[in-house]
C-alpha cells in the first residue's frame, strides 16, 4: 500500500514538474511564459497603404492579449514579434471573354519573426500571406477598410497559432 502512494506522489510530481497551459481556442503557452511584446510593423510594401502598419501592430497585440493569458510590455517581453509588412497588391482575378476582370483580389503579405526568450530553440521566422476578393464592379476605395480588416484578422490568427498551437 506505501509502495503504491509513493508512486502516486511521485507520477504527480513529475507531472506537475512540466505543465503547459491550454486555453479553450487550443493554444498551449508554457508556464514560463508571462509576458509578449510586439514592435511595429513598418510597411515596406511596393504598394502602400497608409494606415495599413499600424492596424495590423495593434490587431496583433489584441489577438494575443484576448487569446491568451500574457501580458503586454513596451519593451523586454518573455517573447517578441516583430517583422515588416512585404506585401500589399491588387491583382484582376476572373478574367471574362471580353477581357474585362470580373472580380479583384487583394492581397496582403507579412514576414514575421517570433523570438522566444526563454526557450530560443523555439525562434522562427516566417512569412504570412491572406487575400479577400472583391467584384470588380466595386471601387477598392469603396470596400478597402473592410478587405484590410478582414485580411488583418486572418494573418494574426495564423501568426497566434503558429506561435501558440504549433504541436
Amino acid at each position: 500500500m506505501m509502495n503504491k502512494l509513493w508512486i502516486y506522489l511521485a507520477l504527480i510530481i513529475g507531472l506537475s514538474a512540466c505543465s503547459v497551459r491550454l486555453t479553450l481556442n487550443g493554444a498551449s503557452v508554457p508556464d514560463n511564459l508571462k509576458t509578449f511584446t510586439v514592435q511595429y510593423f513598418e510597411n515596406r510594401a511596393p504598394l502602400i497603404n497608409p494606415i495599413l502598419s499600424q492596424t495590423f501592430t495593434e490587431a496583433l497585440k489584441d489577438r494575443i492579449t484576448n487569446e491568451s493569458r500574457l501580458v503586454l510590455e513596451s519593451q523586454n517581453g518573455d517573447i517578441d514579434f516583430s517583422g515588416e509588412i512585404t506585401g500589399y497588391s491588387i491583382k484582376p482575378m476572373a478574367i471574362q471573354a471580353d477581357a474585362i476582370s470580373a472580380e479583384t483580389r487583394l492581397t496582403v503579405t507579412v514576414k514575421v519573426r517570433y523570438r522566444n526568450f526563454k526557450s530560443p530553440k523555439d525562434n522562427w521566422e516566417s512569412q504570412f500571406k491572406a487575400y479577400e476578393d472583391y467584384s470588380s464592379e466595386q471601387n477598392i476605395n469603396d470596400v478597402e477598410e473592410e478587405l484590410v480588416t478582414l485580411i488583418v484578422e486572418q494573418i494574426t490568427e495564423d501568426i497566434f497559432n503558429k506561435a501558440f498551437s504549433d504541436w
